[in-house]
């Protein structure tokens, strides 16, 4: 039997994973030999193979899509990486949680369920369908589902107490916000634009260039729309600071109003730019009451993925952990 070219790169992605997790792979109908490897232990408590292939296979399509056989292999090497990292930090909370414990019944896996469907607005039909594009089965997405239920009610119990956000932390991030807006940089400005073609050889580029700084020595701010009319670009109207590439955003910086830039090589082509006005940002943030519950949302969510990292790291210390492969 003959493979066709995408069943033979596919067959080969997935010797390289077998290779990389210690199996072989066969294309003959012998009876298979099930051999389950250990990929690592986390206090004597073993992990395996196929739940890290588990891990890695919704991955396997992106992996696919690159171009060349070491660029495949460095992002299988990776995703085996940080698969078994993340199997041993679950192993880690589920020996905590049992220490604790703690568990996760069917009606929090149900009600965990339904969350998910309230927050993106599927139905039930729809949220398996997309899961099962995500190449997750039911079963895996229920399980994936129930250790991370259990790894909220852990943290939640043991890294909660440590989180401590006060009124006045919230106020300083709301008067930071305001100080920054405040600080911030608007622009108005036109550009006269030279695009420089896809694929342009050193030597077309240079001589774009050249034509580019010819036409910048002779503009003026009174010949300035009639550049844009012979050549393309406009008018940009108001920016605030960050809505322009750093290269293009640093050449606005520099000017005074009336000012003209020098040329300056952006993605697509040059521009000169023309600045008619600036001015700091205005501090029109919504009130500090209104504000108060998204901000401390934001904090409280940035504390607690920083204990949760102190407390795994815990976690790892007291632990015994051996990787095999």
């Amino acid at each position: 039997m003959i493979l066709p070219p995408h069943r033979l790169a596919a067959f080969a992605l997935a010797a390289a994973l077998a290779a990389l997790l210690g199996a072989t792979p066969s294309l003959t109908r012998a009876q298979p030999v099930v051999i389950e490897q250990v990929v690592a232990t986390v206090n004597d408590e073993a992990l395996f193979a196929s739940d890290l292939r588990r891990k890695m296979l919704p991955f396997l399509p992106q992996v696919m899509e690159m171009s060349s056989q070491s660029e495949r292999m460095a992002a299988l090497q990776q995703l085996r990486e940080q698969g078994l990292t993340r199997m041993i930090d679950e192993e880690l909370i589920r020996q905590a949680a049992r220490r604790m414990n703690i568990t996760v019944t069917t009606e929090d896996v149900e009600r965990g369920l339904h969350n998910v469907m309230e927050q993106t607005g599927l139905s039930e039909d729809e949220l398996w369908e997309a899961i099962a594009e995500q190449g997750y089965s039911e079963a895996q997405y229920r399980a994936d589902l129930r250790r991370q239920l259990l790894r909220f009610k852990v943290l939640n119990q043991r890294v909660r107490g440590r989180v401590n956000i006060t009124e006045d932390d919230v106020r300083r991030v709301y008067e930071t916000r305001i100080g920054t807006r405040a600080r911030a940089l608007r622009f108005r400005a036109s550009h006269v634009f030279v695009p420089v073609p896809a694929g342009a050889s050193a030597t077309a580029i240079a001589a774009i260039r050249e034509e580019v700084e010819a036409l910048r020595a002779g503009l003026t701010q009174e010949t300035f729309p009639d550049a844009v009319a012979a050549h393309g670009g406009g008018e940009l109207g108001w920016l605030s600071q960050g809505d322009l590439p750093t290269e293009l955003e640093d050449a606005l910086v520099q000017l005074e109003p009336g000012g003209l830039s020098p040329p300056v090589r952006g993605e697509a082509g040059y521009h000169v730019f023309l600045l008619h006005e600036r001015e700091t940002g205005s501090a029109d943030l919504p009130s500090y009451e209104a504000s108060r519950d998204e901000i401390y949302r934001a904090m409280l969510d940035a504390e607690m993925q920083r204990q949760e990292q102190l407390f795994v790291e815990e976690l790892r210390r007291s632990a015994v952990i051996t990787r095999r492969i």
